[in-house]
């Protein structure tokens, strides 16, 4: 299945949480899409049903592919920890996520593009592979001749989205963002049952 592109209020909709960042339609119409709107009874969802809901909610959160996501649970599944919470911990340390916990642009959408696009230096290094995750202590910026473009320029002055994340830090000055480590869980602001995903995989 391609990378989902279309209305991001929708999909919100879909999961009752404004998943996407503040988002003025979906506070206005919280109920799910559909011809009948909130009038509409809706039956009681199996277990299997609200797994895979929860699932689909994180990959569109994190805007990961199924084989992604597939693959991003099994090194989970094989590290040390609960499963889960070392899912979160690995969805948080991509590099398009954490472009857009630094405040270099306003979603993860366009931090992926960002990224796509040859904007991003991991350690000095120009890379442009959005899932790479990255290690604590390495280092994230913007490359030189990107800093004067008007779209950086503005979201980066306007942000202050890194001060809110204790396992990064940013430097206005040199444009350099560091990833310190992995977040605790409780810490991530994301509303995403993970042992809901883990029974999912169990089955």
């Amino acid at each position: 299945m391609a990378r989902y592109t279309g209305p991001t209020t929708r999909i919100a909709r879909k999961f009752g949480d404004a998943i996407f960042g503040p988002d003025r339609a979906f506070e206005k119409r919280k109920y799910p899409p559909g011809q009948h709107g909130p009038s509409r009874k809706r039956g009681q969802k199996s277990d299997y049903s609200v797994q895979l809901l929860e699932k689909q909610k994180a990959k569109y959160t994190y805007g990961l592919l199924e084989r992604q996501f597939n693959n991003l649970f099994q090194k989970a599944s094989r590290k040390g920890g609960v499963t889960g919470n070392v899912l979160l911990q690995l969805l948080e340390s991509r590099l398009d996520n954490v472009v857009y916990r630094l405040g270099f642009s306003r979603t993860r959408r366009a931090a992926r593009q960002l990224v796509n696009h040859r904007h991003v230096t991991l350690n000095g290094e120009i890379n442009n592979i959005p899932s790479t995750l990255l290690k604590p202590g390495d280092l994230i910026s913007i490359k030189g001749s990107s800093r004067d473009l008007d779209f950086v320029k503005n979201t980066i002055a306007g942000s202050t989205s890194f001060t809110q994340f204790g396992w990064i830090e940013f430097s206005r000055d040199t444009y350099i963002g560091k990833f310190l480590g992995y977040p605790d869980v409780e810490k991530i602001p994301e509303k995403i049952n993970v042992q809901l995903i883990v029974e999912l995989y169990s089955k």
